[in-house]
């Protein structure tokens, strides 16, 4: 094999591809990077949970295919000095030159690599890149980081009517946010993405409105983004059912200047760290909500102006929930829904323009918090 390109496609490709690759496995071919020259260069990371792989323009002088640890070849990449690339391999000797950098190491054979799943593309939908990027970032926040409920590691997708729906929750918190689909070749159904892979699906996605496909599987799912392919497994189980869960009717609604509230929350909570997580108790009165926290540091207190009257209702928040939700609500007006101080908080756009719904349960109150 022998090809050769500008670093800077290879690097990113690399990149790509290895956030796929496995960092400690006792199958030292999934620690590695699958390198395939023909057409074009196709670059494989997988974990057996999780697949990337993308392709980059080259002078390919000949075909063929290597593994390589993904660790070293991408660092040796990365500080390569900017020019061509040239990767030449004899049996399993790597040769990586660039300029006058030179570099040898040993690959692996790619029969030890195993196949990734293949995912029938006959069930899917499409949508700009920016948007499932932007739906990602409104709702990966909640995602559970335990496996006590494996299914809650992920976010449910949900199509439905032309529409596609977000949800992540941890038992704690809920994000929701929905978008109408350009086009669908998919019956309305429900299908469960680890977050892991979601993770690494919003930083591949680009500011474009270039369309990325998604194929569903009876157990894989597959992302088409742009030169990049994701591949993950389906997570399964019963998820919760978030219509339920969500209050449809509120005593109180409190609207907000997302700015200021993060800033009194963010100032209050300085005296909070992981040995006190004492909550953040914020009193919604009339045009304002005074925020206040008691830890063994101290006190400290804050108010929000706002508009609407919360007649004295006082509820505790989880900081880091609260901060979580208004920063990834991305709106400058924030409507606060609220019925009592045991009940659920939900936070939407004021304007009800963003279709987004986040709802936060409070931290029960005692006397010395």
């Amino acid at each position: 094999m022998k090809f050769s390109c500008e670093k800077y496609l290879l690097q990113t490709a690399c990149a790509t591809a290895a956030r796929a690759a496995a960092s400690k496995s006792p199958i030292q071919a999934l620690e590695g990077l699958l390198l395939e020259a023909g057409v074009e260069v196709k670059i494989t990371g997988y974990d057996l949970k999780k697949g990337i792989y993308t392709s980059l323009s080259a002078d390919v002088a000949q075909a063929g295919s290597i593994v390589v640890n993904s660790r070293l070849f991408g660092e040796i990449i990365r500080k390569l000095p900017d020019g061509i690339v040239t990767v030449t391999t004899d049996n399993l000797n790597i040769n990586v030159k660039c300029g006058k950098s030179d570099f040898n190491i040993m690959g692996l054979s790619p029969d030890d690599y195993p196949e990734m799943p293949v995912v029938d593309e006959e069930n899917q939908i499409a949508l700009p890149e920016k948007i499932l990027s932007s739906m990602i970032n409104q709702t990966i926040f909640a995602v559970a980081d335990t496996d006590v409920r494996p299914i809650y590691t992920g976010t449910l997708f949900e199509v439905q009517d032309g529409e596609l729906t977000l949800v992540s929750v941890d038992g704690y918190r809920l994000a929701k946010c929905s978008e109408t689909l350009e086009s669908t070749r998919m019956d309305n159904c429900s299908f469960v993405v680890p977050g892991s892979a979601l993770s690494d699906i919003e930083r591949i996605c680009a500011d474009t409105e270039d369309p990325v496909q998604i194929s569903v599987g009876a157990k894989h799912i597959s992302f088409f983004i742009g030169e990049t392919v994701v591949i993950t497994r389906r997570l399964e189980g019963e998820f919760l059912n978030y219509r339920r869960s969500i209050p449809e009717m509120f005593r109180t609604v409190i609207q907000v200047d997302r700015a200021e509230i993060m800033s009194v929350i963010d100032r209050v909570s300085l005296i909070i760290n992981e040995k006190n997580s004492s909550p953040v108790r914020m009193c919604f009165g009339d045009g304002s909500i005074d925020c206040y926290c008691v830890t063994p540091f101290g006190k400290a207190e804050d108010v929000c102006t706002a508009e609407g009257n919360g007649n004295g209702l006082e509820i505790g928040f989880n900081d880091r929930y609260m901060m979580d939700a208004l920063k990834a609500s991305g709106v400058e007006q924030l409507s606060i829904c609220l019925n009592t101080a045991s009940s659920p908080c939900v936070i939407r756009a004021a304007d009800g323009g963003k279709a987004f719904t986040y709802m936060i349960l409070p931290v029960r109150l005692r006397a010395g918090d």
